[in-house]
């Protein structure tokens, strides 16, 4: 057994569980949402539009304002920033769940969007900075884990919550939690500031990051729904290049960077970034088409739909632990090769056994559990690495960095899915469109599993880049 490192606070675990409750909650409600579109579209009379949005416009506000959210846990505190996140969201949750038109719902939407965007990564943060060593590996194997069985088990809670009191309990249902957090996490989280931090936050840095990030996500998320050559796709998509260009030559001019221009060409961080992105993306990806493929082809309900990736909510716990255990002993490139080989074994047996008839158990729940397996020891090898030897002043910047690339993965493969799927999500579905989609994810996910042998570092993670005790002021009080 190994002896607690040096400086261990003795409330990790606690606040390890209360931490993890909140990131659940915030992955529970991008897909728990879906499976409620139907009853929200016929109580709220949205318009396609507003149909289309509900759901999609938490992810734009969630992926486009990380970086900001990271950079004000760094500046300000990570305990502060997750309290404030968790405040707006529950707020965010009662409105939604109160919604008497689409204006109050896509309001609500945004607001929760901008809620988990400030909470996520001063949680990730907190978790690098109270955990080391083979601890942290754990820990972060735990977080990893939670947020891919939330993604999973939120469709099974929209479709059992839909059908029973209704769907304004897909949001009510924060609140109790949402309140509870409240009052525990500031007696297990301690505050931890930066000594002599600059607190000027970079307005114009931030503001076009987000503009960038937020257009990028519009433009793939219009692909799902209209097409890679639609105008409304092609603009949003360059107007982000543009503007990721404008950000990386305002950091160069300003006296405070919200990130230093050469953080993503560190290797450990644009490692991160790649298995994360790709990880998240073809999982996300997966979920999305084997959900159309049992609700249109073969007429699922959404509770069905929802049981039936009960067992990849199980892959998850199980990749998320096994994850956190072998990357301490044989490193982040044996873990995220073994995970985007598995992700893509789970692909090639959807794209082989999948038909319009016959078992659909057998036919797809070896590809659900492969896929969810894989995906989840990749989220812990994409973590580990991006934060292997960071400093604890850049610890929620660079969490937020590695994180961004989770919701825009999503959107970019499940805008792809849907292109290449296009046959099976018609009014006469194909069985060709979705094997189609299942072939295109195996092929991304064999590459970069290819790509990882070389991209990923060899060795176990190393610990954060400066001691804990030299960097932070830790407050001594816990209201």
């Amino acid at each position: 057994m190994h002896n607690p490192p040096e400086f261990a606070d003795p409330r990790r675990w606690k606040a390890l569980v209360a931490i993890c409750m909140a990131q659940f909650m915030l992955m529970l409600d991008i897909t728990a949402i879906n499976v409620a579109l139907p009853a929200i579209h016929t109580d709220l009379n949205l318009s396609r539009v507003a149909f289309t949005w509900a759901v999609s416009i938490y992810v734009l506000f969630l992926g486009g304002l990380l970086m900001l959210g990271g950079r004000l846990a760094d500046i300000f505190g990570a305990r502060s920033m997750i309290l404030i996140g968790l405040l707006v969201f529950t707020l965010a949750s009662l409105t939604s769940g109160l919604a008497q038109n689409a204006d109050m719902l896509l309001g609500g939407r945004v607001c929760q969007g901008i809620g988990a965007a400030l909470m996520s990564p001063a949680a990730l943060r907190t978790l690098t900075s109270m955990f080391q060593g083979e601890e942290r590996n754990r820990a972060l194997g735990v977080w990893s884990g939670l947020g891919g069985i939330g993604f999973t088990v939120g469709l099974l809670a929209g479709g059992l919550l839909t059908s029973g009191p209704g769907w304004r309990w897909v949001f009510f249902v924060n609140i109790p939690i949402g309140v509870g957090l409240l009052v525990i996490l500031p007696a297990l989280v301690p505050e931890r500031r930066i000594e002599d931090a600059d607190r000027r936050v970079d307005v114009l840095g931030a503001v076009t990051v987000t503009a960038a990030t937020g257009s990028l996500l519009y433009g793939v998320i219009n692909a799902g729904n209209h097409g890679w050559a639609d105008l409304g796709t092609l603009v949003p998509i360059a107007a982000a290049a543009v503007l990721y260009g404008v950000f990386a030559l305002v950091e160069r001019i300003v006296r405070n960077p919200l990130m230093s221009p050469g953080m993503l060409l560190r290797r450990p961080v644009a490692t991160g970034a790649f298995l994360m992105f790709t990880a998240a993306g073809v999982t996300g990806g997966d979920i999305f088409i084997t959900s159309q493929y049992l609700q249109h082809l073969h007429g699922y309900s959404a509770q069905a739909t929802g049981l039936f990736f009960l067992p990849a909510a199980l892959a998850s716990v199980l990749g998320a632990i096994t994850g956190g255990r072998l990357v301490g002993i044989i490193g982040t490139r044996a873990v995220a090769f073994t995970g985007l080989a598995l992700v893509a074994i789970g692909n090639g047996l959807f794209s082989g056994l999948l038909s319009a008839h016959g078992n659909v158990f057998a036919q797809a729940l070896p590809g659900v559990f492969l896929f969810a397996l894989g995906g989840t020891m990749v989220f812990v090898a994409a973590t580990t690495t991006g934060l292997a030897g960071v400093a604890q002043h850049e610890a929620g910047l660079v969490s937020a960095v590695i994180y961004t690339f989770n919701p825009t993965g999503s959107a970019v493969f499940v805008g792809a899915g849907s292109t290449v799927a296009a046959a099976g999500l018609a009014s006469t579905p194909s069985i060709g469109g979705f094997t189609d989609a299942y072939t295109m994810f195996a092929a991304v996910a064999a590459v970069a599993a290819a790509a990882s042998i070389v991209l990923a570092p060899s060795g176990k993670p190393q610990k954060t880049g400066v001691p804990l005790a030299d960097q932070v002021r830790v407050s001594s009080s816990h209201p």
